[in-house]
C-alpha cells in the first residue's frame, strides 16, 4: 500500500462530528477530497465533505466498499466497532491502527498500558461485580470515582464515591458493566498536551494547554498554560512515551491532572483531535487537524508554534434554551472567532460550536472569550 498520500487524493473518515468537520475543512484547503461514514446523515462532517454516506458501522459490506473508494482512512472518535476498523485495514492503509483505538477506548487497557511503561497515573482498581469492590477500595481509598471501562466521556458514565455502600450503589446503577475505579484527585489545575506522530516516527507536541471543566464538560482551553518550564516539559515528554509506546500515526491528546504538590498524574488518552486544541486553528502556525491530514497521509508535522495566546469557550446548547443566540454581538469582538458546528438540534450539554478570543495573555484571551459569550445570552 502506498505510504505518501498525495494531495487530490480521497480521505475516508470513520465518524461525522464536529472533529470530522474541522479535519474535513483542514483537508480540503490542503487539496484533498474527504468522504464520511456514519449511521447518521446532515452532520456536521457530511455538510463540509465531498461525500457522506450513511451506513451502520456494523454493515461491513458496506465499510469494505467504502475502504476500497478512498486512499487512506482516519477516524473521529473512539467508538467505532473493532470490527468496523479491522475491515477496513484489509482494504487500505487505516491511521491511527486498530490496536490504538482498542488500548484507548477501554480506561482498565489503557491504564494498564500507560502503567506498564512506567508513566504515573491515578491509582485504580477494576470492577467487574460486587464481590470487586472492597478489594477495588483497598487499593484505590476513598472517595473515589466509579466509571464506565468504555463508552464513558463529558463526565458520562461517572460517579463520586465516598463509602464502600455508595461504590456498590453506583456499580449496579451501570447495569452490570466493567468499571474502573480510581482514587479522587484533588489537583490544582487539569492541563492537556496535543501530540502528532507521522509514519516515519517524527514526533511534535504543542505546549500544554490549561483546561477548565463545568459540569464534566470542558468549558475553558487557554494558552500559554503558564505553568513552570520543567512542569511543560515532563508533561509534553510523557506525551511523546505515550505517541511512541502506542506506535501511533496521527493526533492524541494526553489529559493530565496537575496535584496540589506539583505533580503529574496521566488522567486520559483520546486518540484524534481533542476539544482543548480547538484553538490551535487560529493560535498556531499549524491546526490540530492539520496535523492530523498530515500524519495519516505520510507526511512529517507541521510546526507548533504559537503565534498569540488565545482561549476557547465551548458553546453549549444550552444558549440556544430561550431564543437564538446574539451573534452580531460576538462578531463585534474583533479578536474572537466564531466556529459552529452546524448541529440541527440544540440540546442541553450538547456541544454547538465555540469561540476562540486572541489576547496579550492567556487571562486577557479568557476574559474576552467570556465576555463575548455572556453577550450571547444578554437581553436586548
Amino acid at each position: 500500500m502506498k505510504q505518501v498520500i498525495d494531495p487530490g487524493s480521497v480521505i475516508g473518515v470513520l465518524g461525522s462530528g464536529q472533529l470530522g468537520r474541522m479535519f474535513a475543512v483542514a483537508a480540503r484547503q490542503m487539496g484533498y477530497q474527504v468522504h464520511v461514514f456514519s449511521p447518521d446523515y446532515d452532520t456536521p462532517a457530511g455538510q463540509v465533505a465531498d461525500l457522506e454516506i450513511q451506513s451502520d458501522y456494523q454493515d461491513l459490506d458496506r465499510v469494505a466498499r467504502f475502504a476500497s473508494s478512498v486512499d487512506v482512512v482516519t477516524f473521529e472518535f473512539e467508538n467505532i466497532p473493532v470490527s468496523t476498523i479491522e475491515t477496513a485495514c484489509q482494504h487500505v492503509l487505516v491511521h491511527p491502527a486498530g490496536k490504538v483505538l482498542y488500548t484507548t477506548r477501554n480506561r482498565l487497557r489503557e491504564k494498564e498500558f500507560l502503567r506498564g511503561i512506567g508513566l504515573p497515573v491515578t491509582p485504580f482498581a477494576p470492577v467487574r461485580s460486587l464481590a470487586d469492590v472492597e478489594q477495588a477500595v483497598e487499593v484505590t481509598g476513598l472517595p473515589a470515582v466509579l466509571k464506565t471501562a468504555s463508552w464513558g466521556y463529558d463526565g458520562k458514565g461517572q460517579s463520586r464515591v465516598s463509602t464502600v455502600e455508595e461504590v456498590r450503589r453506583a456499580w449496579q446503577a451501570l447495569e452490570s458493566q466493567e468499571a474502573v475505579l480510581e482514587r479522587l484527585v484533588e489537583f490544582a489545575a487539569e492541563i492537556s498536551v496535543v501530540a502528532v506522530r507521522s509514519s516515519n516516527g517524527q514526533c511534535a507536541c504543542y505546549e500544554p494547554i490549561r483546561n477548565v471543566h463545568r459540569h464534566h464538560i470542558l468549558d475553558i482551553s487557554s494558552s500559554p498554560a503558564e505553568l513552570p518550564l520543567q512542569t511543560e516539559a515532563a508533561a509534553m515528554d510523557m506525551a511523546h512515551a505515550v505517541m511512541v509506546g502506542l506506535d501511533v500515526i496521527g493526533v492524541l491528546c494526553v489529559e493530565f491532572f496537575l496535584t496540589q504538590d506539583g505533580s503529574l498524574l496521566i488522567n486520559e488518552l483520546a486518540p484524534r483531535p481533542h476539544n482543548s486544541g480547538h484553538l490551535t486553528v487560529d493560535a498556531h502556525v499549524t491546526s490540530q487537524f492539520e496535523q492530523q491530514v498530515r500524519a495519516v497521509c505520510g507526511f512529517p508535522p507541521g510546526s507548533t508554534a504559537r503565534l498569540q495566546p488565545a482561549a476557547m469557550v465551548n458553546l453549549m446548547g444550552d444558549l440556544w434554551s430561550h431564543r437564538r443566540p446574539a451573534w452580531s454581538r460576538v462578531l463585534d469582538f474583533p479578536d474572537v472567532k466564531l466556529h459552529l458546528y452546524g448541529k440541527r438540534t440544540a440540546r442541553s450539554g450538547r456541544k454547538m460550536g465555540h469561540l476562540t478570543a486572541l489576547g496579550r495573555s492567556a487571562q486577557e484571551a479568557i476574559d474576552v472569550a467570556g465576555d463575548a459569550r455572556n453577550l450571547l445570552i444578554k437581553a436586548d
